[in-house]
Parts: structure tokens; C-alpha cells; sequence
């Protein structure tokens, strides 16, 4: 039971954070402590994710919350704790908002004190953390004057924000953009299809149905549900050639409109598995240069969340990395089997004994007796050849 309640234990978990945070940040200025708390740093340490996920529950809530006032039997009963969760979640974002403002030239995109705080703040995740907070403030100043409930839907804008703590978007607008002239061209052809389909179908029903078919505009609303497969029944041709048509255009939809769909998830999976092996790449170089710092590990760790990969999936790649790696520095051979392992073994001797038997192995001697650079067993075998 005690084992539970450690676990459980919150407060201790704060507590350590914030200590650790202000004996990382003991020498630094406020602006860098501010950046620090809202971004990803080797100065952060767990504070900055506690933070993190309050801005995220604080979202959740929120949103929840404006949900739930639309509903006349809940909002009569608690109307008052509505209100104050809403103020709440607003003090919360305004004071994010103006810090993220106040902290952004520490980032080397804004270093300019005025330009790039300016640059900052007509970035999309800044616009975002306004859109969020702008919608309380137009509410007290019109509220007076008009009905502000359509705010609502912008203050539902919030869940946005949660993008900024997810590397999903990033790699969806990744594989948009690596599709993008398939996708354009699968546009065009739906677009194009539309067109044809609300003109065929202008001049089959027009005279049936000049209610529903008035105009090819009219049309086009016919053309999409049908050629989308879903088909509302409010419109439908009730000529034998528009029946026809119909059929055929339908069966042409379900191939057609599932086009960007494919290629959609085709090219979210491609970057997940190119995100994935950039990052064992990196983890490559990391481990090339020799020990992994703090630094790299707290970047790894940024990546690997991004990816949404469990401890389990870096433990994983990290091992398979190490066990390559470690292969290739013993044997620097790949993977070769015994036969070819001796054969290789007899032409490195062959090139060695070479070497020391030659008039430019005095040039080299020097280096081969330097104990910095060779270890005795290896200065034993070349004297070995030697002889």
C-alpha cells in the first residue's frame, strides 16, 4: 500500500521537479527560465512536461465544458462552475500566451528582440493561442450590445493548441506535402467529375425536375452526395437516363473519391517509417561521436516523443543500433560467414606482412610504436611479420 501511494505521490513528483528546475537554472536570466518552463530544454527536466500536460487537461476541460453549456438542463445546474472554469482556463492561456510571447526570442527563429517577437507572434501556433483567448475578451465588450453565443464555436478553436504538443500534424503536413501533385491531380479529377456529373445531370432531370435541378449550381450538391457513395434521397433523378446515369457515376464515385484517401494513409505510413529511421540515424550519430551527453539524450527523448514511440519502441531501436554498430567495430566486415571471415583474415595478413617487409614500413614504424596509437598485442604481431 505504501509502494502505491509513492507512486501516486503528486506532490512529491512537483516538488522534485521544481527543485531540480531551479538548481538547473540557478545562473540564468528570467527570460531563459521562462523559455525554459515552456519548452522543450536541457535545462526543463520534468517540470516542463507537468506543465504540458496541465495546458493540455486545461484544453480537455475547457472544451468539454463548452460542450456541455449548450445542454439548457445542465447549464441551469451548474451554470456558476462554468463560469469559473472559463475563467480560469482564459487566465491560464493569456499568461501562456504572454509568456510565449515575452520568451520567444531565446529561440534562434526569433533572436530579434522586437522583429522577432513580431515574427513570433503572426506565427500559426501564437495566432492559435490568441484565437483561444480572443473570443472571452470580444464576449465582455459585446455582451452588452448583442448575442455573443456564436463565440463559442471560436473559443472551441482551443483544441488546436493541443497540436503543439503532438508531432502528428507535423507529419500529416509532411505527407501533404510530399503528395501534393498527386493530390492535386486527384482534385482536379474530382472536381472535374462534379462538373460533368451536375451538367449531365442539369440536362437529363431539368424538365422532370425543375424544382430540384434548376440550376447546374443545383446540381452540383446531387453530383457530390452521389458521387460520394452517401446519397441522401432528398435528391434523385427519376428519369430512365438519369437512373442510368446515376448508377454508372455512383460506381465511378467509389473509385474516384477513395483515391485521396489511399494516398492519404499510404503517405502517412511512408513518413512515420522515413520519421523513424531519421531518428535511429541520429541515434547513430549520437553513439559515433562517443558518450551520448545530456543534451543528446534530452533531444532523443524530444524526437522519440514526437514519434509517439514507447520507451519500449526506443529501447528496441536503441538496442538494435548498439548491436549493429558494435558488429561492424569488431569486424568491420559485416556479415560474413566463417569461410569468408578466414579469407579475409589471410588478406589483411598478407597486405601486413607486405608492409612490414617493405622499405616504407620505416616511415610507419615510428607511428606503430607510438603506445598512444597501438596496443601492445598489435605491436607484437607486426613484429611477428617482421621476422
Amino acid at each position: 500500500m505504501r509502494v502505491f501511494f509513492r507512486k501516486i505521490n503528486v506532490v512529491g513528483a512537483l516538488v522534485s521537479a521544481i527543485k531540480f528546475f531551479v538548481r538547473k537554472n540557478k545562473d540564468r536570466t528570467f527570460r531563459q527560465k521562462v523559455y525554459a518552463l515552456l519548452h522543450a530544454t536541457p535545462y526543463s527536466g520534468p517540470l516542463h512536461r507537468y506543465i504540458d500536460q496541465l495546458i493540455i487537461w486545461s484544453v480537455l476541460v475547457s472544451v468539454v465544458c463548452i460542450v456541455l453549456e449548450t445542454v439548457p438542463g445542465i447549464h441551469a445546474i451548474f451554470k456558476y462552475e462554468f463560469e469559473v472554469l472559463e475563467i480560469a482556463t482564459f487566465s491560464l492561456f493569456a499568461v501562456e500566451y504572454l509568456a510565449r510571447a515575452y520568451a520567444s526570442c531565446e529561440s534562434p527563429h526569433y533572436s530579434h528582440p522586437v522583429k522577432g517577437r513580431l515574427k513570433y507572434l503572426v506565427s500559426i501556433p501564437a495566432l492559435i493561442d490568441l484565437v483561444s483567448i480572443l473570443p472571452y475578451f470580444l464576449g465582455l465588450l459585446l455582451n452588452q450590445f448583442m448575442d455573443t453565443r456564436f463565440l463559442r464555436i471560436f473559443r472551441l478553436t482551443r483544441l488546436l493548441k493541443v497540436t503543439r504538443y503532438t508531432g502528428t500534424l507535423n507529419t500529416l503536413l509532411k505527407a501533404i506535402q510530399r503528395e501534393k501533385r498527386v493530390l492535386f491531380a486527384s482534385a482536379f479529377m474530382m472536381l472535374l467529375l462534379v462538373v460533368l456529373t451536375a451538367s449531365l445531370g442539369y440536362e437529363l432531370e431539368h424538365d422532370a425536375q425543375p424544382d430540384k435541378f434548376n440550376t447546374i449550381p443545383d446540381a452540383m450538391y446531387w453530383a457530390v452526395i452521389t458521387l460520394a457513395s452517401v446519397g441522401y434521397g432528398d435528391i434523385s433523378p427519376i428519369t430512365p437516363l438519369g437512373r442510368a446515369m446515376t448508377v454508372i457515376i455512383s460506381l465511378i464515385g467509389i473509385g474516384i473519391f477513395a483515391i485521396p484517401a489511399g494516398l492519404m494513409a499510404s503517405a502517412f505510413t511512408d513518413q512515420l517509417r522515413i520519421d523513424r529511421e531519421t531518428f535511429e540515424n541520429e541515434f547513430r550519430d549520437v553513439l559515433a561521436r562517443g558518450q551520448i551527453s545530456h543534451t543528446d539524450r534530452n533531444a532523443l527523448n524530444a524526437e522519440a516523443e514526437r514519434l509517439h514511440l514507447t520507451e519500449q519502441d526506443v529501447n528496441r531501436i536503441m538496442e538494435r543500433v548498439k548491436h549493429e554498430m558494435t558488429v561492424k567495430g569488431h569486424l568491420g566486415l559485416g556479415h560474413l560467414n566463417a569461410q569468408q571471415l578466414l579469407e579475409k583474415y589471410r588478406q589483411e595478413v598478407s597486405s601486413l606482412r607486405s608492409l612490414v617487409q617493405s622499405d616504407d614500413f620505416q616511415e610507419a614504424e615510428a607511428l606503430i610504436h607510438d603506445t598512444g596509437r597501438t596496443t601492445p598485442s598489435e605491436r607484437a604481431v607486426l613484429e611477428a611479420l617482421r621476422k
